[in-house]
């Protein structure tokens, strides 16, 4: 299949465009320009880049929304901001089934590395002000693949570390279930009440979020790249849209996924998309 690039200039658009490879039926609304490039990865892929010059969206989404969930941040920031969080790519203990938690002796594979430079070439064409990441090696490692060549220095949180999950960590998800049945079943089917010796690691999970939020959306800058773990992400996905940690397994992250959140000027979030995941499986790049 042979990819171009198709620039218009349409005169009247409408809130929501049905791409496909019919001309897209319009109605009356300001003028915009659309920029579309297809997938060279196979005949059956539609169209895989969509912007609007005004960033409005084509899906019928709010724009410069306001009262969208809750503020992350307690108090107005200076403008509104973008967030894209990648999870870290294939690690040796994803690869042997091991519970991996907090423990920094997981390291990324091979394959991982090559899942982190798909990440990079995703997003080779968008402009973040920084990268923020897991200080643990997995993630670490992820990151440095993907801000290679980018000129402001990587900037490590504690507060994107993942879940700490005690003596689970570093077990065969096999042996621990067999050793540990009722910690193990409780982490699996019912996590918000999973607990060790009185301590209930999503809750500890969701405060971390909140503040890895805090940290994130009022450093300076507008386009900010997050790379850290499972657990983590679904935290922070969560408690931008108001989940609480019963909601935890409601959400799920791929290795090498993207999801990608907008805040407006007082912290409220919009989820945008959630954990993508084409750009492993062909050359599909991230406009935006």
């Amino acid at each position: 299949m042979v990819c171009e690039i198709l620039t218009l200039t349409i005169p009247s658009c409408s809130t929501s465009i049905a791409l496909s490879r019919k001309p897209p039926k319009l109605k009356t609304f300001p003028c915009v320009t659309l920029r579309i490039q297809c997938s060279n990865s196979s005949p059956d892929v539609p169209l895989t880049f969509v912007k609007l010059e005004n960033d409005a969206p084509l899906t019928g989404g709010a724009f410069d929304f306001k009262k969208a969930t809750i503020s992350l941040t307690d108090k107005s920031i200076s403008t509104s901001k973008k967030v894209t969080l990648v999870r870290h790519g294939l690690s040796s203990w994803n690869l042997e089934s091991r519970v991996q938690g907090s423990s920094n002796l997981s390291f990324l594979t091979e394959t991982g590395v090559k899942q982190a430079e798909r990440c990079k070439e995703a997003l080779a064409n968008i402009h973040f002000d920084q990268c923020f990441s897991s200080p643990i090696s997995r993630a670490k490692s992820t990151a440095e693949v993907l801000w290679q060549g980018r000129e402001q220095p990587l900037v490590f949180l504690d507060s994107l570390k993942e879940a700490h999950l005690f003596h689970l960590e570093g077990m065969k998800n096999v042996d621990a279930k067999q050793r540990y049945p009722k910690e193990y079943t409780a982490w699996r089917e019912d996590p918000a009440n999973f607990h060790v010796n009185g301590i209930y690691p999503l809750l500890e999970l969701w405060g971390r979020a909140r503040e890895a939020w805090k940290e994130i959306l009022l450093a300076p800058g507008e386009h900010f790249l997050v790379v850290t773990h499972k657990s983590i992400l679904r935290a922070l996905i969560c408690t931008a849209l108001g989940l609480g940690p019963e909601r935890f397994r409601a959400v799920d992250v791929n290795n090498g996924g993207i999801s990608v959140f907008s805040f407006n000027k007082k912290g409220e979030a919009m989820l945008q998309s959630l954990n993508m995941t084409a750009h492993m499986y062909s050359d599909h790049v991230y406009l935006c």
